[in-house]
C-alpha cells in the first residue's frame, strides 16, 4: 500500500497543498441577488433619499392642498404609512440577501487568500531549505580566498625548495637518508 502524501524528507520538491473546491450557486437564486444587490446599491444613494423626501413631500403636499374631492389620503396619513411600510417590508430582505451575497464573495476572497499565501508560505519554505542546502554545499567548498592563501604558501615552499636546490653544488650528490 502506497502513501500518496509527499515525503518530508526531501529538500529538492516543495510541498503539495490541499485544494478546495467551491460550488457554483443555483442560477435562479444568482438572478435574485443580482436585482436584490442592485435594489440595495440604489436604496443607500442620496438619490433614493432625494426622490423619496419629493415623493412624501408630494404625496402630504397633494392631500393637504388639493380639493377635497381630489384627495385620496386624508391627515393622519394612513395610506402613505402603509405604502412606506411595504416598501420597508420588501427593502430589508433584499438588504439581507444582498449582505449574505457579499458575505459569500467575502467568503471566497478570503479562501483564495489563505490559499495564496500557504502557497508563498510553501514555496518560501522550499527556498529556505534550498538555501540551507547551497549554505552546506558551499560550506564543503573550497572558496577563492582559501584557493589563494593554500597557492601562496604552496609557492612559499616552492621558493623556499628551489633557493635550496640552487644553493647546493650540483657536482655533489643531494644530502639526506638512501636507505
Amino acid at each position: 500500500m502506497s502513501d500518496s502524501r509527499p515525503t518530508r524528507g526531501r529538500l529538492d520538491t516543495p510541498r503539495e497543498q490541499r485544494r478546495l473546491v467551491l460550488r457554483r450557486p443555483d442560477p435562479e437564486a444568482d438572478t435574485i441577488g443580482v436585482f436584490a444587490e442592485g435594489f440595495a446599491r440604489y436604496m443607500g444613494t442620496a438619490r433614493f433619499l432625494f426622490w423619496m423626501t419629493v415623493f412624501v413631500g408630494v404625496w402630504i403636499g397633494w392631500n393637504i392642498f388639493a380639493p377635497a374631492d381630489l384627495k385620496f389620503d386624508r391627515y393622519p396619513f394612513i395610506f402613505l404609512t402603509l405604502m412606506l411600510s411595504l416598501q420597508a417590508s420588501y427593502a430589508a430582505p433584499l438588504i439581507l440577501l444582498a449582505q449574505n451575497r457579499q458575505e459569500t464573495r467575502d467568503k471566497v476572497v478570503a479562501e483564495q487568500d489563505r490559499q495564496a499565501n500557504a502557497r508563498a508560505h510553501a514555496d518560501m519554505e522550499y527556498l529556505a531549505r534550498e538555501v540551507a542546502s547551497l549554505r552546506m554545499a558551499v560550506g564543503e567548498v573550497a572558496t577563492r580566498d582559501f584557493l589563494r592563501s593554500e597557492l601562496r604558501s604552496f609557492a612559499g615552499e616552492l621558493e623556499e625548495r628551489l633557493s635550496g636546490v640552487e644553493d647546493e653544488d650540483p657536482t655533489e650528490p643531494p644530502t639526506g637518508d638512501r636507505s
